[in-house]
């Protein structure tokens, strides 16, 4: 009787987890919309002891001030507020849609419509954050990961400063349509994320790798490879071409203004600068570092046996852009949150690494908020998350090198500290049909 009763618990839970995953996101949101309400209350006034002293900086009303969205213009038109806006196009028509409906809710041109804009926003936001939840539960086949995912403190604190969340989704997306064996979804998927931040068109790299591996072997397994990334160029031009043409300029102005920025805020090469060891020339030593980096994610990917999954060497890509960039604003940890659930790395690592996540936002606050810190401290709360973003890679690459030796990897279900261990589960959570072998 007692097995019986544990059994139905049992079962019970597992029904529950990705209900209460949603739950869990929508209270994780919920917080972050009350870390804002400072900013919100006040109506979003640009002065720094309350955006930076409490915390609550967002861009949201920002760029909808600045950018001329609170007027009506198109974000890439060249009377756009300041200059036309400076995000690939997808993000752009987002914002600009949200800021439309905003006007026709709020006949105010002050601090009420930057409340309506950001109380949008942030419910656009949510959306896309359970979107994410979901692919990434339906890429793993437990639940529980998206738990881990909905209960991360960088989402309360990081998910409504920017629009990462719509590129976050379609990367999640991506990689479900690559477990589920749809290159031509993969994509999709990739040329939309591409289009609204670019940093999931890096997936690229590895799909081709993969591929060519494939290729060596004389397998027809290159041919998603091919079809994903004509999938993705061609979603990717759908969305940009109408801008594109009847805004070139404005289009431009993205792609130009990263080419031409120096070291900015989260960076290494910023923290360098504030302790008196700037790099020169900038681009060429950080694009040097990303593609050395990058070679090493190919050679993992054409030599490590058995053949590693998408989803690791993904992580280990998008880590490298973050850790070599220019800039690294304290969103773009959300770039990496579905890739290191989905890479099984364990659970201490990633509490510490959110740790450290949070270490750095509250010390760029204070660093923006008139040097309240030390520009030493600053920089200490730099290298920190990029020491411990490295060790994540470091755990990723150890368990793929090691995986082919007959020796567990890290994050294996034998030997990790993991969700599953803290709730159970009745449900054969292995993985689903079509998913990447982990093995």
């Amino acid at each position: 009787m007692a097995g019986v009763v544990s059994m139905v618990l049992t079962r019970r839970v597992s029904w529950l987890t990705l209900p209460v995953a949603f739950v869990v996101t929508a209270v994780t949101f919920g917080l972050g919309y009350w870390q804002k309400y400072a900013c919100q209350a006040a109506g979003w006034p640009y002065r720094n002891e309350l955006i930076f002293g409490a915390q609550c900086y967002s861009d949201v009303p920002f760029l909808l001030r600045n950018r001329g969205m609170a007027d009506g213009i198109f974000p890439y038109a060249s009377n756009a507020g300041e200059h036309p806006l400076e995000y690939p196009v997808l993000s752009g028509l987002v914002m600009d849609a949200s800021a439309r409906l905003a006007r026709l809710l709020t006949p105010d041109r002050g601090a009420e419509l930057n409340r309506t804009y950001f109380t949008l926003t942030v419910l656009l936001l949510l959306g896309f954050a359970l979107l994410t939840v979901w692919a990434t539960v339906r890429t793993s086949g437990d639940p529980r990961d998206g738990l881990l995912i909905a209960a991360a403190p960088t989402l309360a604190l990081a998910g409504t400063i920017n629009w990462d969340l719509v590129a976050v989704a379609a990367t999640a997306l991506a990689v479900l349509a690559w477990a589920r064996d749809r290159p031509w979804l993969v994509g999709v998927f990739i040329g939309l994320g591409a289009a609204a931040k670019l940093y999931p068109a890096l997936l690229l790299g590895p799909i081709l790798a993969l591929a060519l591996r494939e290729l060596a072997l004389g397998s027809g397994r290159w041919q998603p490879a091919a079809k994903t990334v004509v999938a993705a160029a061609g979603t990717w031009l759908a969305v940009n071409l109408p801008v594109m043409i009847a805004y070139p300029e404005g289009w431009q102005l993205f792609y130009r203004f990263n080419k031409e920025r120096g070291a900015e805020f989260g960076s290494p090469w910023y923290a360098l600068e504030l302790i008196g060891h700037p790099v020169e020339p900038l681009n060429s030593v950080a694009m040097g570092l990303f593609l050395a980096a990058c070679a090493g994610v190919a050679a993992l990917a054409l030599f490590a046996r058995p053949v590693p999954d998408l989803v690791p060497l993904a992580f280990l890509v998008v880590a490298a852009f973050l850790v070599t960039n220019k800039v690294y604003s304290p969103q773009y940890v959300l770039w990496l949150l579905p890739l290191a659930v989905l890479s099984r790395l364990r659970l201490p690592d990633l509490a510490v690494w959110q740790a450290a996540e949070v270490l750095y936002w509250l010390a760029i606050w204070a660093h923006l908020d008139d040097r309240a810190i030390d520009d030493e401290w600053y920089a200490a709360a730099v290298f920190l998350r990029i020491a411990v973003t490295l060790w994540l890679c470091a755990r990723v690459v150890v368990g793929l090198t090691l995986a082919g030796r007959g020796r567990g990897q890290p994050w294996s279900l034998q030997r990790m500290w993991s969700l599953r261990q803290v709730l159970p589960s009745g449900e054969n959570a292995s993985q689903p049909a079509g998913a990447p072998n982990r093995s």
